[in-house]
């Protein structure tokens, strides 16, 4: 029996459980002390407030975000992707090329010109436009050997519906390259929340976030590096748990059982 994976569960556990129950279980704002203190569990921050209580309520918010828009971002990317993989060859253009627009843009460029004029809902729909045009591309990529292989021909000459065809067959066939894709991208939209909210773009530079705390206490570091490193590590602690758990889940998929040998695979014997 395989041991679990103990280590990427940890990695990922402590900054999820932080952040979903961290609110509830914040301790009530006392004032503003002196800042960049050390006193206390995680001392002050450059406001004079509770680095402990800032870091359990400020990673909802990261995470929610990041979440909503990795998920969105495949409803939206998976389905496009695999009708470019199964449509006629001018459907196929009119589909990608337009996504080629949105490539050409600057991940950072687009937040900011859309993230500025808006809440965490354009956030999310930012993120949302510049994650589509690259995992439609992998979509497409992954399933196109077998919507254009001799198995969907026969599926359509037996009369096979196109959910059977074109979702369960073709979609199927690309869920392998997807599930491996949904590690990066979410570690990837991570980063760009992190990069937002650093920037001050979709959040107030006063509001409890991981990633603003990191920008605001930054010249405190060698203060109070608490107030830095604790929101820093958090993050980190989340990606790096998010990839090896994608990594271990595919290796389990992989190694963990021993394949069928298959008659035709068997060689003959000579006579």
């Amino acid at each position: 029996m395989r041991r679990p994976p103990i280590v990427p569960l940890v990695l990922v556990a402590v900054p999820l459980v932080l952040a979903v129950a961290g609110p509830w279980l914040a301790p009530e704002a006392s004032g503003r002390g002196p800042a960049f203190t050390t006193d206390g569990l995680l001392g002050t921050d450059f406001a004079g407030r509770d680095v402990w209580r800032e870091v359990l309520l400020g990673g909802r918010n990261l995470i929610l975000v990041a979440l909503t828009a990795t998920a969105g971002a495949y409803l939206l990317g998976v389905p496009w992707g695999l009708a470019a993989a199964t449509a006629r060859r001018a459907a196929d253009e009119l589909l990608m090329r337009p996504l080629d627009m949105l490539l050409a843009v600057p991940s950072l460029l687009l937040l900011t010109l859309l993230a500025t004029i808006g809440s965490g809902t354009v956030l999310v729909g930012a993120l949302v436009l510049v994650h589509l045009p690259d995992i439609a591309r992998v979509t497409r990529a992954a399933a196109l050997d077998a919507a254009n292989g001799t198995a969907i021909e026969a599926m359509r000459l037996q009369g096979e519906t196109r959910w059977r065809t074109g979702v369960l067959f073709v979609g199927r066939s690309a869920l392998r390259t997807l599930v491996t894709d949904v590690g990066t991208r979410l570690t990837g939209t991570l980063y760009l929340v992190a990069a937002a909210a650093f920037l001050g773009i979709g959040v107030s530079p006063d509001t409890a976030d991981w990633a603003v705390m990191i920008d605001r206490n930054r010249d405190g570091l060698f203060l109070n590096p608490w107030s830095v490193l604790a929101p820093a590590l958090l993050i980190v602690m989340l990606t790096v748990g998010l990839n090896l758990a994608f990594d271990r889940a595919l290796g389990t998929r992989r190694y963990g059982r021993r394949p069928r040998r298959s008659a035709h695979l068997v060689p003959e014997r000579v006579t």
